[in-house]
């Protein structure tokens, strides 16, 4: 199964934003993430981690909190290798791209929903 059968739409925002603009954003769409994006380019993301470990930082932008290193996906990679993806780099959350745009974001939790999809012999152990 690839990875555009799966993926969500991707919320986003501009890096003058404040943290408590974006953790309000997340809040009022039930999202965990929003990517920072200008220019059509993704300069970061922030997570409902971000946002809890700078409560005391609410008023900052989030071009001064977000995490830079964004990890991404092609629209039309497996799931298999989105778990990859994730599991090596210690995160939760891809964003997809077509074509160099950004078309949507993929999530553990999307992953786990369709784990029957994923070929078991590839994550299994010896």
């Amino acid at each position: 199964m690839e990875v555009s059968q799966v993926m969500n739409k991707a919320f986003i925002i501009d890096d003058n934003v404040t943290l408590k603009e974006a953790a309000k954003m997340m809040s009022v769409k039930n999202i965990g993430s929003v990517l920072v994006v200008k220019d059509s380019k993704i300069l970061g993301i922030i997570t409902e981690k971000d946002v809890a470990r700078n409560l005391n930082k609410l008023n900052s932008k989030v071009s001064s909190i977000m995490s830079r290193k964004v990890v991404t996906i092609e629209y039309d990679e497996e799931l298999e290798d989105a778990a990859t993806l994730m599991a090596e780099n210690k995160i939760k959350r891809l964003p997809v791209m077509q074509n160099k745009k950004l078309v949507g974001i993929i999530t553990a939790t999307d992953i786990i929903a369709h784990a029957k999809d994923i070929n078991e012999e590839e994550f299994m152990i010896n």
